[in-house]
């Protein structure tokens, strides 16, 4: 579905045979330090993000005690793994790039950036610290015998193996059409052990020409389930290129993502829909948390690169929330913009155009702009729309775009509710 195509770099690859100097060095002190982290961009957006998140808990809606305090703990585990977080990015980077895991910016070429040596798959300490933090919460609130357990497992397992599968593309650099078929894999945990309801609610203008008021899709359901998390998590992957994109675009989604759940909390009086949407809170909340903590390194200019170990796990994390929460119709408005740049890549994807390694802007080192091609991307496209650009102001135009389209999706609900469904 995705050519290869990283955080803005071109990565050297562990197959050749490193200098055992540079694997290994006598001194490992003389490596530079990465840039610190920029805090004060991450409590912007946190800010942004958390007053009316905890407005809607707190005061606009009645929820109930427990499910209240789960959410709360969830959140307080989810702080203490953004903390981690921030803490083992920087150990980690010096181990990959030991393993000669790393990157040059190509969107920086030409000027001292451009040459420094940025770790690569730091992607692989948030999965691994989500996990962590996602583990231990269930101490917290499943018993032995919920029923909810076990697909909480599952997803874990699913997610846990699709960052696998990220780690092994970033060392071994697999063709895209391989990319296809990795979450098709990793979702099968996730697949296998669902016990849901495999009905949907057919829209109230369709009703008189189906005859039916809901529809029961059995296997077919499943089917979709796994589309979706081969959609989510490739077009993360594929709508990438600069600075902040990949991490920032999760983050927004994943702030629309638990607003959306606690609006659905406060308006429902069915536990167990409560319930499915209290659990993709679970999930989401922890993947926001380490998300910002990437976000400080990886925001302009890029301390690190994601991978695709990142792309991936964000990507089924997500998936996983709106299968099980039950709101895929949602979560895929919220995809706009990644619908959108699939679109405009497939005619390159499926090999009707020619399709380079790295469809990325044209980078001036001379006034540090960017200017866009051909390629069908959306970077390209916003870059061709609205002029040349910094990679900054880029990256903020593309976001306020994801934002806006998830505004959007609560305005459509908004206005759809009582006649659509």
């Amino acid at each position: 579905m995705a050519a290869k195509k990283r955080a803005s770099a071109t990565t050297e690859t562990a197959t050749s045979k490193p200098d055992p100097e540079k694997v290994k060095p006598e001194n490992p002190t003389t490596e530079p330090p990465i840039r610190s982290a920029k805090f004060a961009t991450i409590l912007k957006i946190s800010l942004v993000f958390s007053v009316p998140y905890l407005y809607l808990i707190f005061f606009h809606y009645r929820i109930d005690y427990e499910l209240k305090k789960s959410i709360l703990i969830s959140a307080l585990v989810s702080i203490i793994g953004f903390l981690i977080t921030v803490r083992m990015i920087p150990v980690a980077s010096k181990y990959v790039l030991r393993r000669n895991l790393f990157g040059y910016d190509i969107n920086k070429k030409g000027t001292p950036d451009g040459s420094i040596k940025v770790p690569e798959s730091l992607g692989i300490v948030v999965g691994i610290v989500f996990l962590v933090v996602t583990i231990l919460f269930q101490y917290f609130n499943f018993t032995a015998d919920s029923n909810w357990l076990v697909e909480y497992n599952a997803a874990l397992a699913s997610i846990c193996f699709m960052i696998l599968l990220g780690f092994v593309d970033d060392v071994l650099d697999v063709p895209w059409r391989v990319k296809l078929v990795l979450p098709s894999i990793a979702a099968l945990p996730l697949l296998m052990a669902y016990a849901g309801h495999t009905s949907i609610i057919i829209p109230k203008p369709l009703v008189p020409y189906v005859g039916l008021e809901i529809l029961d899709l059995g296997w077919i359901y499943k089917l979709y389930m796994g589309l979706l998390a081969v959609f989510c998590t490739n077009s993360i992957n594929i709508h990438a290129g600069i600075n902040g994109l990949e991490v920032g675009q999760t983050v927004i989604i994943a702030c629309a993502i638990l607003i959306h759940n606690i609006m659905q909390i406060g308006a429902s009086t069915d536990p167990e829909y409560k319930q499915a949407h209290a659990f993709s809170i679970y999930l989401v909340q922890p993947l926001l948390a380490t998300s910002l903590a990437l976000l400080s390194y990886n925001w302009y200019p890029s301390s690190v690169f994601v991978g695709d170990t990142y792309t991936y796990f964000a990507g089924m994390t997500m998936a996983v929330a709106g299968i099980l929460g039950h709101f895929s119709e949602t979560l895929l408005i919220f995809f706009a913009p990644q619908v959108l740049n699939f679109l405009l890549s497939l005619p390159q994807l499926a090999g009707l155009v020619p399709c380079p390694r790295h469809r990325l802007p044209k980078f001036d080192p001379h006034s540090g702009l960017l200017t866009g091609t051909n390629d069908g991307t959306l970077v390209n496209l916003f870059l061709r729309q609205f002029g040349r650009r910094s990679e900054k102001s880029l990256c903020i135009l593309l976001l306020v775009f994801q934002a806006i389209c998830c505004g959007f999706c609560f305005l459509l609900r908004w206005l759809l509710t009582g006649w659509y469904k």
